[in-house]
Parts: C-alpha cells; sequence; structure tokens
C-alpha cells in the first residue's frame, strides 16, 4: 500500500491518500479542504478512488468529503455514529473557525469498533477511539503495521480534549488500550505533524509514556 500525505487547509491537515498498488485502486482519508490538491494528486498517481474515509467531524478533516465523494461517484465511510455532534454543526465550525460555508452532512456508512472498510485488496481494520471527539476512529492496516489515527495522538504529544463532548480520560484509555496493544513497531499518521511509532510515543511522549500517571 502507498501512502501520499496531502496537507491541506490552513490547520496543514494531513489528508491521505492511499493507494492498493496491486489493483491501482485508492481511498482518500480525511479530505479537510484544498481539494484541488488533493485531486492533482489523484491525478498525477492515474488511481481509481474507491472511497472517502474519515476519522472524525472536525472541519479541517471532513469540510471537503461531500463535494470530492460526490465527483468520484464513491461513498464515504466513517467516523463513528457518536460523532453526528459535530457533522450536524459544520455550517458553525466554518463559520467559527473561518472556512469556505460547509453543509452537514451523514456518511454513507458509520463505523462501528470492530469493523473493516476495504478499498482494491487493502483492508483496514477500525477502532472506536473517544477522547479528542466522542465518535472519532481510527484506521489500521496490519498488514502493513500503519495506522491513520487522526486527531487522536502526534508526535509527543495528544489530542485536544477541551472542544465541546471532549474527554482526557477517554482519550488516554483509547491510546492506551486500543492503539499501544496494535504493537510498537506500527507507524503512524497524525491528522497533523510528523509520523512516528507507537514504540517511539510509548518511550518519549510526555502526556502517555509508560510510567506517566502511573
Amino acid at each position: 500500500m502507498k501512502v501520499t500525505l496531502i496537507p491541506v487547509t490552513p490547520f496543514q491537515q494531513n489528508c491521505s491518500l492511499l493507494v492498493c498498488e496491486a489493483t491501482g485502486r485508492a481511498a482518500v482519508v480525511d479530505p479537510g479542504g484544498d481539494l484541488d490538491t488533493i485531486q492533482r494528486e489523484i491525478a498525477r498517481q492515474n488511481v481509481t478512488v474507491d472511497k472517502v474515509l474519515l476519522t472524525h467531524g472536525h472541519i479541517d478533516h471532513c469540510a471537503g468529503a461531500k463535494t470530492l465523494a460526490s465527483h468520484h461517484g464513491v461513498p464515504i465511510e466513517g467516523p463513528h455514529p457518536d460523532e453526528r455532534f459535530w457533522l450536524d454543526k459544520l455550517p458553525d465550525q466554518s463559520t467559527r473557525f473561518g472556512f469556505p460555508a460547509a453543509d452537514a452532512f451523514e456518511p454513507d456508512r458509520w463505523l462501528q469498533d470492530g469493523d473493516t472498510v476495504q478499498f482494491g485488496d487493502e483492508t483496514l481494520e477500525v477502532y472506536h477511539c473517544p477522547g479528542h471527539t466522542p465518535g472519532h476512529v481510527v484506521f489500521f492496516s496490519r498488514a502493513h503495521r500503519l495506522a491513520l489515527v487522526g486527531d487522536v495522538l502526534f508526535a509527543g504529544s495528544i489530542g485536544r480534549t477541551d472542544f465541546p463532548r471532549g474527554n482526557h480520560a477517554d482519550l488516554i484509555r483509547s491510546i492506551r488500550d486500543k492503539l499501544w496493544p496494535l504493537g510498537d513497531d506500527v507507524t503512524f499518521v497524525p491528522g497533523h505533524g510528523p509520523t512516528s511509532t507507537f514504540g517511539a510515543e510509548r518511550r518519549t511522549n510526555p502526556y502517555v509514556a509508560d510510567g506517566v500517571g502511573a
């Protein structure tokens, strides 16, 4: 699986283009904006988009989802149903954060913990990881030891929990109980900033390293 990071919006959110190299089929994760940039990369790689995947409902991650999915005639999958709160508030979010006007929408498929999503020959496991938002999900490729974690975890930091319906204790549980068991060797793509590994964060992350809060 080929992974291309496409930073979008003034928040430099990591939209990810995932490509099944065996079939040329692709999934776009968290197209928060700058759709021309995303479309150019899709065209440059000459791939066929199968679906749009969303980790959560904050505007920098999902504002472009409906337009992109409609353009390619593909479904939107994710996040978890508990994220309806944020998707319904997209018009308010666009005003608050200075984004172009965005309409509320519902994905074609809500995702539950334990679900899988597929594109081409690739399969991603779904983990419900609340805390940053109530319906946040993480996508994990077991075959490629890669996780797309949205705003749950960052290199050297963790997601904010001061937005409505954020919960710090839930976030810590999500990281330690859902992500760490996947393995120290797993590379993760965060919603912002550089990639890292779960092992590196368990050793050095000041918020969730082993022993912190013990």
